[in-house]
């Protein structure tokens, strides 16, 4: 049985820009969320070898401190002519000054080396894994993901991360360039098109019902 989540939450995160996006997906279900970072909970290590591993850590520690349901995310970018890096090491490519400047040209550099100048050698994908834990254990959890082309130089400074150099399938525009109802709003105000958007999605409709 799938559990709601009613209530207070925290979001697993010390990520403004992810906390901002959480925060608008959550805000028309009535649930109040406070931030990892705001509560002054520590980062726990992300040992895990896959998305969803990282989200359950992040999640399920977060929970047992809090004593309340804790929500994560563990997203990142894979790129096919990189053999799938970053991967769940996209935020640490970005180092711990999180220059993902820095991040976007180390992928073009490489991608140069490889010879990947046209758009079909360019293909990747954005994955999002969403997780909420309970103080007891309980987990519910989801997976999505976003297909596109890495463009250069990057576009646009709404966003963050990855978000100004990936133009996802369908669009003229990559996601740094796009509002963020157009990047993660879901219906009827956006469509729902980022890797957390679909994600969210999912486990809205399994945890979730409207305020």
């Amino acid at each position: 049985m799938h559990r709601r989540i009613t209530g207070r939450l925290v979001i697993a995160t010390h990520n403004p820009g992810k906390l901002a996006e959480m925060r608008e997906l959550l805000a028309p279900y009535g649930i109040e969320a406070n931030s990892a970072g705001e509560l002054g909970l520590a980062e726990p290590d992300e040992t895990g070898t896959t998305f969803i591993a990282n989200a359950r850590i992040k999640a399920t520690a977060a929970a047992q401190v809090a004593k309340l349901p804790a929500f994560a995310d563990d997203s990142g970018l894979v790129v096919d002519a990189l053999d799938g890096a970053p991967g769940t090491y996209s935020a640490r490519w970005a180092g711990p000054n999180k220059d993902f400047t820095a991040a976007m040209t180390r992928i073009e550099r490489l991608l140069q080396e490889r010879g990947a100048t046209t758009p079909d050698k360019r293909r990747a994908h954005f994955v999002s894994a969403l997780c909420v834990a309970w103080p007891d254990d309980h987990l519910e959890q989801v997976e999505a993901r976003v297909d596109g082309t890495l463009v250069w130089p990057p576009r646009g400074s709404a966003g963050f991360g990855y978000d100004p150099a990936f133009l996802p399938d369908g669009h003229q525009r990559t996601f740094g360039e796009m509002t963020s109802i157009e990047k993660h709003g879901l219906p009827p105000l956006g469509l729902g098109l980022s890797h957390r958007a679909r994600a969210f999605a999912k486990l809205a409709e399994m945890c979730l019902e409207p305020a």
